[in-house]
């Protein structure tokens, strides 16, 4: 019971915080400053798993003290029940345990955040386009069973079909937390459409998955913002050309990683309207900074710790799609798939499943040492 108090003791005063945040979030003040709330209400729902598995964990230690008590009596038939209910709750406690433990780890903040995913053919010309259009729909699909929400905010095609590149923004529950595990470089074997002897070719495709930006991820001094207006140019409107409506934006950014300091310019001229051309120009400077941002996060929990599952590295090699055998293999836990039509057809929730699994391995071992 030693490692049972233990556990315990790391768990005092969670509960206590998860009702201070449950009365935080109904406060007017906190609820004005959005950027409060939002962390606050991300906190109480991260609370909240927690204190759940400590309740039937509290449960099933009183079940087991209960048990061995009643173990103790001479009737018969009480201490048969008694054994049952023994044997059912000892089964539930290790992984309570290991369960807990997981959920003490501090998560990844940027989980609960929507993604923007962008795959680009790699080497293999006209046929890593056609595997890039092929991953499209996979990733397509995938989030289709998921009940995501996706929206191609960009695209070149290729000159034989699929994508040069194709960028896709996707709402849903967790959707980073669970799509990062795609990030890398994804191989196809098979035999071209192009080809005319048969041969097989091997091509790739890079992957990248990025958490969505918004407006609370990045801290701009608004009042350091220069701006200029200016008359659109173009055809047709009047408005378009007779009033100052077109924004200019400079900011000087310090850069995190070099140190360095950097003259940031945006125009924005896409609507007739000066205030939504402003507010599209500090749109894009918010995502220009938190791109190069992120990159320096990636970086930071690169260095701290070694993951083999989603190091969000773009170079590595992650998955291998061979058609001849039918096989996909996921080479970051060496796991083997021989169902390459179902998989790249979207059902691929089994492989990212198994790299959930991997990674939270990996955290336990680490959160122990």
């Amino acid at each position: 019971m030693d490692q049972d108090n233990q556990l315990l003791q790391r768990l005092d005063g969670i509960e206590a915080r998860y009702e201070e945040t449950a009365t935080l979030i109904t406060d007017p003040d906190v609820i004005a400053d959005q950027s409060r709330y939002r962390k606050l209400t991300k906190e109480y729902k991260d609370l909240g798993k927690i204190v759940d598995a400590t309740q039937r964990y509290r449960r099933a230690l009183a079940d087991i003290a209960e048990a061995r008590e009643i173990l103790s009596s001479s009737d018969a038939d009480l201490a048969e029940m008694a054994r049952e209910q023994l044997d059912q709750a000892q089964q539930t406690i290790s992984p309570l345990e290991e369960e807990i433990k997981l959920l003490l780890i501090p998560g990844d903040p940027e989980d609960s955040k929507n993604a923007v995913l962008e795959i680009r053919g790699g080497t293999g010309g006209d046929e890593a386009a056609l595997f890039a259009g092929d991953l499209y729909k996979m990733y397509v699909r995938y989030c289709e069973s998921k009940g995501w929400k996706t929206s191609v905010t960009s695209f070149t095609e290729g000159a034989a079909g699929g994508f040069k590149e194709i960028v896709v923004a996707v709402s849903g529950d967790g959707v980073y937390g669970i799509l990062k595990y795609e990030s890398g470089v994804h191989r196809v074997q098979r035999v071209p459409a192009t080809e005319t002897q048969g041969r097989i070719h091997t091509s790739a495709a890079t992957v990248a998955v990025l958490p969505e930006a918004d407006e609370f991820d990045v801290h701009i001094n608004e009042g350091e913002i220069k701006w200029d207006t200016f008359r659109s140019g173009g055809a047709g409107g009047q408005n378009v050309n007779k009033v100052e409506s077109g924004v200019r934006l400079r900011y000087i950014w310090k850069n995190p990683v070099t140190g360095q300091s950097e003259e940031i310019l945006i125009e924005c001229t896409e609507t007739r309207d000066q205030p939504k051309n402003k507010e599209r120009a500090l749109s894009r400077l918010r995502t220009f900074i938190y791109d190069r941002e992120h990159q320096k996060y990636i970086d930071d929990i690169a260095s701290r710790r070694k993951t083999l599952v989603s190091t969000g590295d773009r170079s590595a090699k992650i998955r291998t799609y061979n058609f001849p055998q039918g096989r996909v293999t996921d080479h970051r836990i060496n796991y083997t798939m021989y169902n390459l039509q179902a998989f790249i057809g979207g059902d691929i929730q089994e492989c990212i499943d198994r790299l959930t699994v991997a990674e939270n391995a990996e955290k336990l071992k680490a959160a122990e040492l």
